[in-house]
C-alpha cells in the first residue's frame, strides 16, 4: 500500500483537533503514523495563529510541539514562490509545500483551490475535505 503525503489546509487541521469532531480521526491517524503531513514553516506559523484564537496559545503550543516531534511530519522549506492561487495569495503557502514535499494532495474546503484543477503545470491535486474522507477514511482507520 501506498504511503500517501498529505497537506493540510488550516480550517481542516483546526477542526480535526477536538475529539468530539467528525474530522478527529485525521489528526488520531496522523499520531498513529498512518500518512506524512508534509508543512512548512509558513503553515506552522498559520496553525499556531488560528489554533491559539480558538483554543489558546499554551494548548496550542504543547499540540504544535507534540506534531513536530512525530517521525511522519515533514517540514519542508519552498524555495521557489508559485502565485497559482490568485484570489488569496496567502494560500499559496499550501502549493508550494506540496510541491516541495512532492505532496500527493492538499486537503482543503477552501474553494480558493479549486483554481488549482485548472492548471496543468505544476500539477498539484486537491481534495475536498468530503472526497479525502471518501477515499482515505477507512484504509486509515481500518
Amino acid at each position: 500500500m501506498k504511503r500517501h503525503k498529505i497537506v493540510l489546509d488550516t480550517n481542516v487541521f483546526l477542526v480535526s483537533l477536538p475529539s468530539q469532531h467528525q474530522y478527529h480521526w485525521i489528526f488520531q491517524s496522523i499520531i498513529q503514523d498512518k500518512f506524512d503531513l508534509c508543512i512548512s514553516t509558513d503553515i506552522l506559523l498559520e496553525y499556531q495563529e488560528v489554533v491559539s484564537q480558538r483554543y489558546g496559545l499554551d494548548k496550542t503550543d504543547i499540540t504544535l510541539d507534540f506534531l513536530l516531534l512525530l517521525p511522519n511530519v515533514k517540514l519542508t522549506t519552498p524555495f521557489f514562490r508559485y502565485p497559482l492561487i490568485e484570489s488569496d495569495p496567502s494560500d499559496n503557502k499550501f502549493v508550494e509545500c506540496a510541491i516541495m514535499a512532492g505532496a500527493d494532495f492538499i486537503v482543503s474546503n477552501d474553494r480558493h483551490f479549486q483554481v488549482l484543477k485548472k492548471i496543468e503545470f505544476p500539477p498539484v491535486k486537491v481534495l475536498k475535505y468530503e472526497e479525502f474522507e471518501e477515499r482515505f477514511k477507512q484504509e486509515f482507520t481500518g
